[in-house]
């Protein structure tokens, strides 16, 4: 597979502060990676070296196996997205498009050509003669996005484009991000905090915390495999609950404890051999916990909890359960409800849950 960014041994440093470390990271041609972490992680600083935004410490960035490292924005080949649309308000849409096209004296039948497609595409064509002001959030963002399209270039990058806007307008938005890649099948590189927005679009996701990548991987494979309890933690919502507790050995077979309460281990997924005995953490997403009449259908070890809290939601609810000294969450049918005090039978879902070195914080 073709690579179409390439970064090597990246840092970018902020005095005595290292923002990026070491870093690096190959995207193939026509992947959809998404950047995701929290508020500091780098996520950000990354894009904007890449875009030529900052200057990099050290290290170096290729695009289409040319080295762009000192090269000006305009440049590289890029088209940025950015969360505040950075559009000119004295302009109509139509100029918006147009305008960095004028400036790079392309001709004006191309210029005509390509704002025509990018509206198709983005459905603003009714749009073209209004100023910025005139505008909807959602329909101001489309709008940047066109801008960056018209210069037809081969790597977009998408600087958190939809945190300015409302939960409905940001999945209408997310979808058409998402067909909008699938038709172009361009390279893009998209920044966000928001991990539905990262599941959703992403070929693959690198989660990064402290300039640092944690895992780059398909989406399904960081949910059911995080490589630590970082990652575990940050993806999911709600959270993956988390027991501490030791490892042991009964009869031969792996079993955790925690507060004098037994779990079996058997058919859990290691990355290795489960060592004999250790402080470890036990995390186990909320919909990976079996209970009531589900368990009947399955061979699973049986527990009974109390219910502390019961959070409708709709579709499903969540049930927050009070077992051996630990508040923990789990996704039930909405259909079904629950009282505060009632008894309910449990089981772990093992083959799907994670268990992490105390000290390390690594998924064995």
């Amino acid at each position: 597979m073709n690579t179409s960014v390439s970064i090597k041994d990246l840092s970018l440093s902020f005095g005595a502060i290292d923002v990026l470390k070491n870093l690096d990271l190959d995207i193939h041609d026509g992947e959809f990676l998404v950047l995701l972490g929290s508020s500091g992680c780098g996520k950000s600083t990354l894009l904007n070296c890449i875009a030529g935004l900052l200057d990099v410490t050290g290290g170096q960035i290729f695009i289409k196996d040319k080295n762009v490292t000192w090269l000006e924005p305009k440049d590289r080949g890029i088209g940025m997205v950015f969360q505040s649309y950075a559009l000119y308000p004295q302009m109509t849409v139509e100029k918006n498009l147009s305008f960095g096209l004028q400036v790079a004296k392309v001709p004006k039948a191309e210029i005509d050509k390509r704002v025509k497609r990018a509206s198709e595409i983005l459905q603003i064509e009714p749009l073209l003669r209004r100023k910025p002001a005139e505008l909807s959030g959602g329909q101001r963002q489309r709008v940047a996005i066109g801008r960056a399209l018209v210069r037809d270039v081969d790597v977009f990058l998408f600087d958190e484009p939809l945190s300015n806007l409302d939960a409905k307008l940001r999945s209408e938005l997310r979808v058409e991000i998402k067909r909008l890649h699938q038709s172009l099948h361009n390279t893009m590189i998209y920044v966000t905090h928001d991990q539905i927005e990262a599941m959703t679009l992403a070929d693959r996701i690198a989660i990064m915390r402290g300039g640092v990548i944690q895992q780059l991987d398909e989406p399904t494979t960081i949910y059911n495999r995080p490589v630590n309890r970082y990652v575990a933690g940050f993806i999911g919502s709600p959270p993956m609950n988390f027991m501490d507790g030791e490892l042991r050995r009964e009869n031969g077979k792996p079993v955790f404890r925690t507060n004098d309460v037994d779990f079996s281990l058997e058919g859990y997924d290691a990355n290795g051999e489960l060592p004999e005995s250790g402080k470890v953490t036990l995390g186990v997403r909320p919909e990976h916990i079996v209970i009531d009449k589900a368990l009947s259908e399955e061979n699973l070890e049986v527990h009974e909890a109390t219910v502390d809290l019961e959070e409708p939601m709709g579709a499903d609810s969540l049930l927050w359960l009070k077992y051996a000294g630990h508040l923990m969450t789990v996704r039930v049918n909405g259909n079904v409800r629950y009282k505060v005090g009632q008894k309910i039978r449990f089981a772990f879902d093992i083959p799907l849950a994670s268990v992490f070195d105390a000290k390390t914080e690594l998924r064995l």
